[in-house]
């Protein structure tokens, strides 16, 4: 921390690294002096900053100077923020006008990092984020724990000994501060921050062991993003690991990570109710752990049932008379027992390709049935064009971390990031210009998103409506698969599914590969629809385009930060999102654990209901 004027401190052999020095010292100052209008002299007209916990204890985008005048005309003085100073100076960049690079900062409470992006010696971008807490730093490095008690100690217990106390005494005779429900990847690795963070917390989940959201998913699941995008905190990968991982194999990852995290999960244990105290904001949570209730009273709660809610099954007439199976994509377990059986799935995103091509694989003869256009994005050309400078096996050969590789993805504001985007779904649509045709000839509905800026754009919005094509595509293009799109449903009758048109598709099995609700969807479940209307929609920008109706809210809604009801947090997302934010979320829940003021600025409105 400093009050007086910082001068910048030379910085070697990197003409970028200084202008961002010079340009660190000048904000400092400002900053230090309580001078808005100093620190706003040096943002562009058109000026991005996005806060990760460190000055606002949310996750928040402010666009604009005005915007930026308001958050630290009231959040300055009690962030007392300074030593902004330049890291990884070699890393420093100044092409096409845009010079950026890497600081670090500290508040009073704090220690920050960021990335900053100026055009014309002003600033256009800015991203801050809380690495850690003062006082309250994990344990790790120099600061590790010894483990063993060197000396004599009459009575002393074993590392074992007092895991297994733990283990019995928490959610019984001592209560978590944090109940995570859900413990798949996302509750897992958030559990796994709070853990080195010293806060009690306890993992629920129905499954039987870790993993098992995994391992009971249909046979040929694999994941669609690459082993580089999906490494969990702390442990990543080995480095021979597949690039697409079997969904076995992520599950008994998982499952080992659990154990060697030392994190209290508890499996066979079902969520049944939840009720907060209006007066002290904790709650109550009753469980069933192996058939037998359970009352949890955690103060905090976290939903991680991943970035959907309960499954959407359409209603359609006729489903009560036909005489097959229907069943919803996250029931089906595979195409083995459909040889020969004609299916009809109903969809056309990552989970109806996948289940279709394992269908065909399996013998069955399948129709894709097609309600919307879709977006398909080819595997190799994902990888070479959006991920492949990040999350690739040349950016790791180059000096790229993982952590960095999140923090600069991080760092491009959401109002701005489709403009990023748009050029690699541009030369996306060239490089397959061949491959979409045939697509397309062969009657798929194809786009490329409401303005051209592809996958991760549509995910973000709307958490569907893509494809991730790693060989279902082909089967569609060529007929393999059959297509049945442009044209509605009419019912389902005792042996089918009739068209508006007149053509009934016959079929022994039904799959609804139809997508999830809003995550607020389960607080409605657990709690209760009042709940769930005030903490309203989860998910989404608030664009405008497709599936994602305005206002414009900057961030994702509800994720990883405060909600309108106090004590209640989501986290899920994608195992690249559920790593990243885990971080904020542990910070953001150990602050409070340690009884530190979080005044949150900017807390989001609530627009949407569900």
């Amino acid at each position: 921390m400093t009050d007086s004027v910082t001068q910048a401190a030379p910085v070697a052999a990197n003409p970028a690294a200084q202008k961002l020095a010079d340009w660190l010292a000048r904000f400092e100052t400002a900053l230090a002096a309580q001078d808005i209008p100093a620190a706003l002299a040096l943002f562009d007209a058109d000026c991005y900053w996005r806060d990760l916990v460190s000055f606002t204890w949310n996750l928040k985008t402010l666009e604009g100077r005005e915007q930026i005048a308001e958050m630290l005309g009231a959040c300055l003085a009690e962030t007392r923020p300074g030593q902004w100073r330049t890291e990884e100076e070699a890393d420093a960049t100044d092409a096409d006008g845009i010079t950026s690079g890497w600081f670090t900062f500290e508040t009073a409470l704090a220690r920050g990092r960021g990335y900053v992006r100026l055009r014309n010696g002003l600033c256009w971008t800015l991203l801050t984020t809380m690495t850690e807490l003062k006082g309250h730093e994990e344990k790790k490095g120099r600061n590790r724990i010894k483990g063993a008690e060197h000396g004599i100690h009459p009575g002393r217990k074993s590392w074992l000994e007092l895991r297994q106390q733990e283990e019995a005494e928490l959610g019984y005779t001592q209560q978590p501060y944090v109940l995570i429900i859900g413990g798949g990847q996302g509750g897992i690795g958030l559990g796994a921050r709070l853990r080195r963070l010293g806060v009690p917390t306890l993992i629920i989940d129905k499954h039987e062991r870790p993993g098992d959201a995994w391992r009971k998913r249909y046979k040929s699941l694999c994941l669609h993003d690459p082993v580089w995008y999906d490494h969990l905190p702390y442990l990543p990968f080995p480095d021979d690991w597949p690039v697409f991982c079997p969904k076995d194999k992520i599950g008994d990852w998982l499952e080992a990570y659990t154990k060697i995290m030392e994190l209290n999960y508890w499996s066979s244990t079902e969520c049944v109710n939840a009720e907060q105290d209006p007066a002290t904001g904790a709650w109550t949570v009753n469980v069933k752990r192996k058939g037998e209730p359970v009352t949890l009273r955690p103060t905090q709660v976290v939903f991680a049932l991943g970035m959907s809610g309960v499954p959407n099954i359409p209603k359609i007439p006729g489903q009560d008379i036909f005489k097959g199976e229907q069943q919803h994509s996250s029931q089906h377990q595979g195409g083995a027992a459909y040889n020969g059986k004609k299916v009809v799935v109903i969809g056309s995103n990552n989970s109806a390709h996948d289940i279709c091509a394992a269908l065909w694989e399996h013998g069955a003869d399948v129709t894709m049935l097609q309600r919307t256009s879709t977006h398909i994005a080819p595997s190799d050309s994902l990888m070479k064009l959006a991920l492949g400078g990040l999350y690739s096996e040349d950016a790791v050969e180059k000096g790229m971390t993982t952590y960095k590789a999140d923090l600069t993805f991080a760092s491009v504001p959401f109002r701005i990031m489709h403009t990023f985007h748009i050029p690699v779904y541009e030369q996306m649509k060239k490089d397959n210009a061949e491959f979409y045709g045939r697509l397309e000839q062969a009657g798929f509905m194809l786009d490329f998103g409401d303005d051209g800026s592809g996958l991760f754009m549509k995910y973000l919005r709307r958490g569907s409506g893509y494809y991730i094509d790693v060989g279902a595509s082909e089967l569609v293009a060529n007929g393999s698969i059959k297509l049945k799109s442009r044209v509605g449903i009419e019912c389902l009758t005792e042996n089918g599914v009739l068209m508006k048109d007149g053509t009934e598709l016959p079929a022994d099995l039904v799959v609804y590969a139809t997508g999830y609700g809003s995550m607020n969807g389960w607080v409605a479940k657990l709690v209760s629809q009042e709940v769930a209307d005030k903490v309203g929609k989860c998910w989404g920008l608030g664009s405008d385009t497709t599936k994602d109706p305005g206002p414009w809210e900057g961030e994702l809604r509800n994720m990883w930060k405060p909600t309108q009801v106090q004590n209640l947090w989501f986290h899920g997302g994608n195992l690249h999102q559920s790593r990243h934010y885990s971080q904020y979320v542990a910070l953001q829940l150990k602050a409070r654990y340690e009884g530190m003021a979080t005044p949150v600025y900017g807390l989001q409105e609530v627009h949407h209901k569900g």
